[in-house]
């Protein structure tokens, strides 16, 4: 079933170097608001639909893992699905005002009030009643080929469908504190009929329920192509009757800009199954539109077309990787022709915006408030000691010996990663992957005295360290001096200033179910973006109350990467933070 650990992945399972159905269809509909938004990060104000389709989702789901006790008719297992929908409606309004009220950037035309419970419930309906045609279905074919297996206490399946009561599967069930100790258990009133007795409806609903992502679970579930460059996330698979249905569920209807992404992203959902080895064949791909009641069908590709995908996906990723070194340059010149500068729509293509911000359309272009489109337009001056970020540099020559290596062990983002180090004189420095698996040959260098060329200089815990990632190489030192930069000499943080312009917190549980947070902002110089992250005690709550707009001054920011792209991060020791006023630094925090 499509629920896998990360072959080179954190707690998340994520990369901005891995290729997913949403990067992908964002890619295909606009590379550079692709390149802007998720290679750079660059986020956009929330809107109320975003969080409407997270928590609608989430409420659907939970109403399919209840088990009805006997059913004697589909009305009334509809009407008991309906009372159930109600319950969950309001479940989901909570949680969606909770998330909104937490949002720190959020669209000015937008409140909450407008949100009603009432239109939660509709969709949540229509949701429950696409499935309940699955149960009509099932019951008109007497339970399908599995009823009796399901009859004798067993699932046909690896990983059955989440249910109360059931024990869930976790991906990697060894983090979990306690899980063979837990009690899952629910009372119920279901109970399945003897072996060929004829099928009762509440069994028909048990045998229809599809595979979807767990909400007990906090460990990702998603399929992970077999050489990690690439994953997904299912919401529901149908298999009650042999075949192998995929089935996205969208919170609006067909008509809307988006929906013309929906079968790029069923097409890399298919691949992606048949490229994991997971259990049948896609035999169908299926939307469902909540606002609208619609199933949308797709045949699912053949082998010949799945066979293409191998290459057409493979490469978009490759390009994905190469572009963006250092920092990105906005507002751009459209006709300059730089890696990072990808193709960019007209402004039509579905939920773009930064890919616009050009030197030739800054009056309306991009997400952005009046301030910051006042200070694009008339830019500010850099002051000392602060320096542009287009001055960090960005790789790095660096000579010595190798005198250990280790890992995979977890980075500052807890993801596992191969390290090494290297000595030169009196003086040591860490080596270690700029992200899972960006340098696999770390540990394959026979010789003990080498140069690692264009690595990228940072600091972790007040140590400088070198990342390798795929433009990185480990040489043999030959006989004569090769130029190199002394572990001494290397630039390991940097004093900056900027305009914010994009702001969000994350939150979530790590595999062993500990909560873990980090607050991303991008900060603009004038000419260049960069990104600066600050984890959990060095988010403050002047951090937290930033907005697009307002200026800000790091002194002594740590220097990272992620994807080849320069991350600054806040080090709540040796960072100053420095806000705007009569002089940046009387407002210090």
């Amino acid at each position: 079933m499509p629920v896998g650990v990360p072959p080179k992945g954190g707690p998340l399972g994520r990369s901005r170097s891995r290729l997913s159905a949403s990067g992908l269809t964002t890619y295909l509909r606009c590379p550079r608001q692709w390149y802007l938004t998720r290679k750079v990060g660059l986020s956009s104000p929330s809107s109320i639909g975003q969080i409407t389709g997270l928590v609608v989702e989430d409420a659907v789901c939970r109403v399919l893992m209840h088990r009805p006790g006997v059913m004697v008719s589909l009305d009334g297992l509809r009407t008991w699905a309906h009372a159930l929908c109600e319950q969950e409606a309001e479940t989901a309004w909570q949680e969606g005002e909770e998330a909104w009220s937490n949002r720190l950037w959020k669209r000015e035309d937008s409140e909450w009030s407008t949100v009603e419970v009432d239109d939660y419930n509709k969709k949540i309906r229509h949701g429950i009643d696409l499935f309940l045609e699955e149960v009509e279905a099932c019951f008109n074919q007497n339970g399908g080929p599995y009823i009796n297996e399901y009859r004798s206490g067993t699932s046909p399946f690896n990983v059955p469908s989440p249910a109360w009561g059931e024990i869930p599967h976790f991906p990697v069930p060894e983090k979990v504190r306690s899980l063979e100790s837990r009690d899952w258990s629910v009372d119920h009133a279901f109970a399945w009929q003897a072996e060929d007795e004829p099928i009762q409806w509440n069994e028909a609903w048990e045998i229809a329920r599809p595979w979807f992502k767990d909400p007990r679970v906090h460990q990702p579930q998603r399929m992970f192509h077999p050489e990690g460059w690439a994953a997904g996330e299912l919401d529901l698979v149908i298999r009650w009757d042999g075949n192998i249905r995929l089935v996205d569920i969208k919170s609006g209807h067909s008509g809307s800009s988006f929906s013309e992404s929906l079968q790029h992203q069923l097409r890399f959902y298919a691949w992606l199954w048949s490229r994991t080895n997971e259990e049948g064949t896609v035999q169908q791909m299926e939307g469902w539109y909540l606002s609208s009641k619609e199933r949308i069908i797709y045949s699912a590709p053949s082998d010949v077309e799945l066979t293409s995908m191998d290459e057409e996906f493979f490469d978009i990723n490759q390009t994905m990787r190469s572009v963006g070194e250092g920092a990105s340059l906005i507002p751009a010149n459209p006709h300059q022709d730089k890696a990072d500068h990808l193709q960019a729509c007209t402004g039509e293509a579905a939920g773009c915006g930064w890919c616009s911000v050009s030197t030739e359309n800054l009056a309306s272009a991009g997400p952005m408030n009046e301030a910051t489109r006042q200070a694009m337009l008339h830019g500010f001056e850099i002051k000392s000691p602060c320096l542009p970020f287009s001055n960090i540099p960005s790789r790095v020559d660096v000579a010595g010996e190798l005198i250990a290596q280790w890992g995979p062990l977890p980075n500052h983002f807890n993801e596992p990663v191969l390290g090494a180090m290297l000595k030169a004189g009196e003086a040591t420095i860490a080596i270690e992957e700029a992200e899972p698996g960006a340098f696999l040959h770390l540990h394959d260098s026979k010789a003990t005295k080498v140069v690692v060329t264009n690595a990228l200089p940072g600091v972790w815990r007040d140590q400088p360290r070198l990342y390798v990632d795929a433009e990185s190489k480990i040489v043999t030192q030959s006989g004569r001096d090769l130029p190199s930069t002394r572990i001494g000499l290397l630039r390991t943080r940097a004093n900056v200033e900027g305009l914010v312009l994009s702001i969000r917190q994350q939150r979530g549980k790590r595999l062993d179910g500990r909560p873990w947070s980090m607050l991303a902002f991008h900060l603009w110089d004038g000419h260049h973006v960069a990104e600066v992250v600050a984890f959990g005690s060095a988010i403050s709550e002047r951090l937290l109350n930033l907005q697009p707009g307002e200026k800000i001054r790091l002194i002594g920011a740590e220097l990272g990467w992620r994807a080849g792209l320069v991350q600054l991060r806040i080090d709540v020791r040796k960072t100053r933070v420095e806000l705007p006023g009569p002089s940046f630094a009387s407002k210090s925090i």
